[in-house]
């Protein structure tokens, strides 16, 4: 549980950030046309994409508890813990281009498109690897640079 003496360091709100981000960003990225209301997606895509939230919700939600919460641990343990689950989502994205007939982005659908930046479209793979795990490794780090010096 969280008391006076929980800490609110620098690590442990960069993994808060991206377990929140976890918890919510697939529902700000597929609860529109181009994926849960997407008219061309049979019911088991849809089926599919909607469980896919639901997991990032249950890992954010776990990632929180983890970290925050839960008791009869040490405190690297929790860190380890709430940083692999943290890490999860996201992981789980970058073989899932390799699986036959996968890509990124429905291509026309609506008219929407990734950001390019520097020529390079921003897509999620791309924000996985270079904001996402990225800062969660931060977060680890300083976490546990934090832990390492109270013992």
């Amino acid at each position: 549980m969280i008391t006076k003496n929980t800490p609110w360091s620098a690590g442990r709100i960069i993994i808060s950030f991206i377990a929140l981000f976890t918890m919510i960003s697939p529902y700000l990225a597929d609860w529109n046309i181009t994926h849960i209301y997407n008219p061309t997606w049979p019911p088991h895509a849809k089926f599919h994409n909607a469980q896919t939230m639901v997991l990032g919700a249950f890992l954010g939600f776990l990632t929180l508890y983890s970290l925050w919460f839960r008791k009869g641990i040490d405190e690297k343990q929790k860190l380890k813990e709430a940083t692999l689950l943290a890490s999860l989502y996201w992981l789980a994205q970058l073989p899932a281009i390799l699986f036959p007939g996968t890509k990124l982005t429905d291509p026309g659908i609506y008219h929407v498109r990734m950001p390019v930046i520097f020529g390079v479209e921003f897509n999620q793979l791309l924000m996985n690897l270079t904001v996402l795990l990225p800062l969660l490794a931060l977060g680890y780090y300083l976490e546990n640079k934090r832990l390492n010096k109270q013992i």
